[in-house]
């Protein structure tokens, strides 16, 4: 492998820093090796440069000759031109500078600011080459899978990847799913931060889906006992699947306020007016407003009163066929017995990630009241302890970050300005607390949203405005493009951002075997709980 990477491409025969640089292939290299998303080195006078192929291209140095090419019979004369009047070229998309300056020495990888000289040498890069780049696996680094056509491991800085909201974006069935369980393993084990998930799939808990969808594998609570609970909101759903669970969530009518029947406007057919009745109705009745409003006959007496608060007779019973809906969900109750709230805060606070699966209940209606409703008063919580610390009253909160699948239908341009999960975005960790959005709409998020996500995973997109939401504001976003557009359907993401120091093509590390669950939990620090763990899930 050495030799080959110190072997020479080619040589740069021209370029610029926005365009990037073409590579003139040595006739010694064949064109059909050369791949969509491999690293070259380049050797500079004054400095090495690390760039990505983005494209692969033929050429001749007479047009005739493509004009009038030789006999496909004609092997000879093929040969002669082979590499002399015919040539492969590379486009490649310097990022980085790595050595041969004083910078690079003393502070590492640097952004390119220039491009390498006429003739500069072009190598394929080494695993030395990508270890100095990004790194190797440490206490904050976490191996999350391959880049394309190498064995070198990438690895992500968890503690950066927590500082901000982040995204794992494709198309249904390219493996979403997966990526989003390997990162939270990661920041299980490498970052100090908490998270919260809203497992509308039933896919983080006890078990899920392996990548291809064929077999179930392990999630997170058998990999990792003392560090996850879960809670769920349909126990019947839980007994049937033999799991056992740490919470049950009940809501009651009085727990849910008019901003959560706001965010639910487009799900429950409400028209505007409605939404407006909400708060009105919530001012006459107080916490009881949604019990109060659905026992309202239809009688004088209510037309009266609906007339007092100026509100239509079709206005209300608009929603209330949109409350109906709520109400037939099971987890609604009256009152409930215990605060959900309280009880996620409870784990929380000790440093235990939660998992909250919705059973049977995959509605999006459901999916969308308990998360914002769960999110908003957590996000509050933590709101009133940071403020609270930076008085120097108590220690700050540990980092939360909050997982949201369908992430689109909570941030959209018209949810988002009033989407506890929008105001998360925007704030930047301003209290503590990031997303984890997973979504296979990106084009449907609010611009303000994507633009503030950190780091962005990106799976097979095949919709033209999907790939120019994940890829808007990226430098050489023409040429990830290109990757991207030639990543397989499964098993194979583009990740850029603040948690790597340049776009990776790469290929998600396994999930699923006895070895690779082993692998997880040594990599934890408890090597003997993970030997037990692991007898116990193979019995």
């Amino acid at each position: 492998m050495d030799s080959e990477n110190n072997k020479n491409l080619g040589i740069v025969v021209e370029g610029s820093v926005e365009k990037g640089v073409e590579v003139r292939l040595d006739g010694s290299a064949s064109v059909e090796d050369m791949v969509v998303g491999r690293y070259v080195t380049i050797d500079g006078k004054k400095r090495r440069f690390f760039g990505m192929v983005t494209d692969i291209s033929l050429g001749v140095t007479d047009k005739e000759i493509a004009i009038a090419p030789p006999a496909s019979n004609d092997t000879f004369a093929a040969e002669v031109l082979d590499g002399t009047a015919t040539y492969g070229a590379l486009h490649v998309l310097p990022m980085l500078t790595i050595g041969g300056d004083a910078d690079s020495v003393t502070e590492g990888p640097q952004p390119v600011k220039t491009v390498p000289s006429h003739f500069s040498k072009v190598k394929l890069a080494s695993e030395q080459d990508m270890d100095l780049v990004f790194g190797k696996e440490d206490g904050s680094r976490f191996y999350i899978g391959n880049p394309l056509d190498m064995e070198t491991k990438l690895c992500l800085n968890l503690e950066e990847l927590v500082k901000r909201s982040n995204g794992i974006f494709g198309k249904s069935g390219t493996g979403k799913t997966f990526l989003t369980r390997l990162l939270l393993i990661g920041m299980l084990q490498k970052s100090k931060a908490t998270n919260l998930i809203f497992d509308m799939h039933n896919e983080y808990g006890w078990a899920g889906s392996s990548e291809g969808g064929q077999r179930t594998v392990k999630a997170l609570k058998p990999l990792f006992q003392s560090k996850v609970a879960v809670f769920t909101i349909d126990e019947e759903n839980s007994r049937h699947r033999g799991v056992s669970t740490d919470f049950a969530v009940k809501i009651g009518y009085d727990e849910i306020e008019p901003e959560d029947i706001a965010l639910l406007r487009q799900t429950l057919n409400l028209t505007d007016a409605a939404v407006e009745a909400v708060y009105q109705l919530r001012r006459r009745f107080g916490k009881d407003w949604i019990q109060k409003a659905l026992d309202i006959s239809d009688s004088d007496e209510t037309r009266d009163m609906l007339q007092q608060m100026n509100i239509h007779e079709s206005t209300f019973q608009n929603l209330k066929r949109g409350l109906g809906t709520i109400r037939r969900l099971p987890f609604i109750v009256a009152h409930a017995p215990v605060n959900a709230v309280d009880g996620l805060l409870q784990y929380l606070e000790r440093g235990v990630n939660v998992v909250l699966e919705f059973g049977r209940y995959r509605d999006i209606t459901a999916y969308m009241l308990v998360a914002n409703m769960l999110a908003r008063r957590i996000y509050n919580h933590y709101q009133r302890k940071m403020e609270a610390s930076m008085a120097g009253n108590v220690a700050p909160p540990s980092p939360l970050v909050i997982t949201i699948e369908e992430a689109h239908k909570f941030l959209d341009r018209e949810i988002a300005s009033y989407s506890i999960f929008g105001t998360i975005a925007r704030e930047m960790r301003k209290y503590n607390v990031t997303l984890l959005v997973v979504d296979q709409r990106p084009s449907a998020i609010d611009e303000e949203v994507m633009s503030q996500l950190g780091t962005k995973i990106t799976c097979l997109l095949d919709n033209e405005r999907d790939i120019d939401a994940v890829l808007a504001g990226v430098a050489g976003k023409n040429d990830l493009k290109t990757v991207l557009a030639r990543l397989a359907s499964k098993q194979q993401a583009l990740i850029f951002g603040h948690a790597v120091p340049m776009p990776v093509a790469f290929r998600p590390r396994d999930w699923g075997t006895e070895e690779s669950y082993k692998e997880f939990t040594r990599d934890s620090g408890n090597i003997k709980k993970a030997e037990k763990d692991i007898e116990e899930l193979f019995e």
